[in-house]
């Protein structure tokens, strides 16, 4: 049976942020277009303004089936996900056989291609730092839009992220950042 697109459509049920109150539920296929639409950015401002040589088409694409495996695991939260080295590399093993189901759902002449996508971490890891970039910076945006709604429990969150995301030191972020991030805490009325 090739269950694979019935899997990838079961994203819309997985929820997020499943240890913070949430004013928005935010599911993991709107994270993960959201995910593809920023790694895209990321990697055409690379392109045309620093030079890089990344295909934005390509980074949106990993981008889009980033998060794949979680259609079998769930979404963990990233404190248990990372709680320590145990949990974090029994988790990595999880989503390694979540990732083979999933390939194996895809008819035998297709797998190769979508083994590929799946596992471009490690078949095409020049892509992982755009889309990792990309889904904290999703993570962040979510943060700015609770906390404009006034929830207060993901501030800490949202600073921990901005770090991270200004540790990256990737022009492409920073440019994304300068250019796009403040218009996520507008309202309707406030965009142009």
């Amino acid at each position: 049976m090739a269950d694979f697109f019935a899997f990838i459509n079961r994203m819309k049920y997985i929820n997020r942020w499943g240890l913070m109150r949430n004013t928005v539920p935010d599911d993991l296929q709107e994270h993960c277009f959201q995910t593809a639409a920023i790694a895209h950015a990321l990697a055409l401002i690379d392109a045309k303004l620093f030079g890089g040589s990344l295909l934005p088409e390509r980074a949106a694409l990993y981008a889009l089936y980033h998060d794949a495996p979680e259609t079998i695991t769930g979404d963990m939260p990233t404190p248990v996900k990372y709680y320590n080295e145990k949990i974090r590399d029994s988790y990595k093993e999880i989503e390694g056989a979540a990732r083979e189901r999933l390939i194996g759902m895809v008819p035998a002449e297709l797998q190769e291609d979508y083994r590929a996508i799946i596992n471009f971490e490690e078949d095409d890891p020049s892509y992982a730092p755009v889309v990792k970039a990309a889904d904290k910076i999703t993570a962040y945006i979510k943060c700015v839009e609770e906390e404009r709604s006034g929830n207060s429990d993901f501030t800490s969150a949202k600073e921990s992220l901005k770090k991270t995301i200004d540790g990256l030191k990737m022009p492409c972020v920073d440019y994304f950042m300068k250019t796009f991030a403040d218009s996520f805490g507008k309202t309707l009325d406030e965009m142009d």
